[in-house]
């Protein structure tokens, strides 16, 4: 028999970190421990990591909210996913509490990556900024040995950010740097189409989100005559039922799915999409969405699992001054899991 214990923590960012939805300083986040009533040793945690003016399942009551799915567990000693559909993020913290307190070991699924045998690949993260600012963040990430970079554009002007794909075009191939771009909405329907094929000159990978979510018949449009691959991620936040997921699929008919357990309905509700994806040919791969290291380590560790070769978007566990420990480390351009490492003690009153 377990009880649950929620514990709030407020994660603060090294450096602002610029988004579509404004500039983060601070992420606040709850943590679900799971403890055994005879067991103090036996535990699990999980990470609710909620965006402010993204998640779907976030507002006021959002502690109230996670607190009844918690007692609701707690009484049943097992969780039900289907209510928690329309609760991406909590469903997310519960499934791997659930899964740390079965194996009783931050090894969460058994891989290679979980026993530090391999690691893996990831992309280099360019945050939004002004234009010195992002031209020193695609210098360090190349220097470090990043072959595939991911500028967040959309923020600053359009022709600036042509300059710094180009700055990388020009001393780097498309064999040698993969570039990926994410406009996060930014673009308009009227505008979009005509961006798409600039940035098409530049060999890029794919775009993400070119336009505002909610639009599918103008998204749909676009995927059909893009020049440039299309990966919807914004459009997919909301989408719980299967049945939705696969109407959106039918009619927008993108070319790769980026995939947040945080956002997009758990480990559980992100399965569904891959298996659909796979039904129509649609390429994906796995992001976190500024989880702690306690978020990371769950996502990075299913992802591990599922044999994508493509690079994931695995590598914000070093954005905070205060995160939690975990001996996660990313080396080149590829993330490690060492199971040899320090963890957190988990034996204490509260945590962290």
């Amino acid at each position: 028999m377990f009880r649950t214990e929620i514990i709030p923590h407020t994660l603060r960012f090294k450096q602002p970190a610029g988004t579509s939805r404004g500039v983060y300083h601070v992420h606040n986040v709850w943590y679900v421990v799971l403890r055994d009533s005879e067991d103090p040793m036996h535990t699990g945690i999980g990470e609710c990591a909620p965006l402010p003016d993204l998640s779907c399942d976030y507002d006021a009551h959002y502690a109230e909210t996670l607190s009844s799915f918690c007692r609701i567990m707690e009484e049943r000693q097992q969780l039900d996913s289907e209510p928690l559909r329309r609760h991406p993020s909590i469903l997310f913290g519960l499934e791997n509490a659930l899964q740390h307190y079965r194996q009783r070991s931050w090894q969460l699924w058994k891989s290679p990556f979980s026993r530090g045998e391999e690691g893996i690949t990831i992309n280099g993260l360019i945050w939004m900024g002004d234009y010195p600012s992002m031209l020193h963040q695609i210098e360090s990430a190349l220097a470090r040995g990043f072959h595939c970079v991911k500028l967040k554009i959309g923020a600053i002007d359009f022709e600036k950010e042509l300059a710094l794909l180009r700055f990388i075009r020009s001393h780097y191939s498309a064999e040698e740097v993969e570039l990926r771009v994410d406009a996060n909405g930014a673009f308009t329907p009227g505008e979009a189409g005509e961006k798409l094929h600039r940035l098409a000159t530049l060999d890029l990978h794919s775009i993400e989100q070119p336009i505002r979510a909610g639009q599918w018949q103008e998204m749909a449009r676009l995927c059909a005559s893009s020049p440039l691959p299309v990966a919807l991620d914004e459009e997919l936040i909301g989408i719980g039922d299967p049945a939705e997921k696969r109407r959106l699929l039918e009619i927008i008919r993108p070319h790769y799915l980026i995939l947040k357990p945080s956002l997009h309905g758990g480990i559980s509700g992100c399965s569904e999409w891959i298996t659909l994806a796979g039904e129509m040919d649609i390429g994906w791969w796995i992001t976190s969405a500024l989880e702690s290291n306690i978020g990371l380590n769950s996502i990075a560790q299913w992802c591990a699992t599922l044999g994508n070769p493509l690079p994931q978007g695995l590598g914000t566990g070093t954005l905070y001054t205060n995160n939690i420990p975990l001996p996660l480390e990313i080396k080149g351009e590829r993330l490690w899991f060492h199971p040899e490492g320090v963890f957190p003690d988990m034996t204490g009153g509260c945590f962290p």
